[in-house]
């Protein structure tokens, strides 16, 4: 699955919840509050001065790599 700025963090989770690794290491730990349900990941990027672009790299090299494992 590839992860995009525009998905929400929950759907995010719920579909690849090894992520959640890489959105804490990006000083996201608010992942588990309710907002992150309904938040995408850009606004959270945004809210907590992360590069939307960066993190999104991020997470899909986390997949790739997996994938590759």
């Amino acid at each position: 699955m590839e992860i995009k700025k525009e998905m929400l963090i929950g759907e995010i989770l719920s579909k690849k919840p090894e992520s959640i690794g890489t959105l804490m290491s990006f000083g996201m730990g608010c992942i588990m509050c309710p907002s992150s349900q309904m938040e995408s990941l850009e606004e959270a990027a945004m809210v907590h001065g992360i590069d939307p672009n960066i993190l999104v790299a991020a997470l899909n090299n986390d997949s790739k790599e997996e994938a590759d494992a």
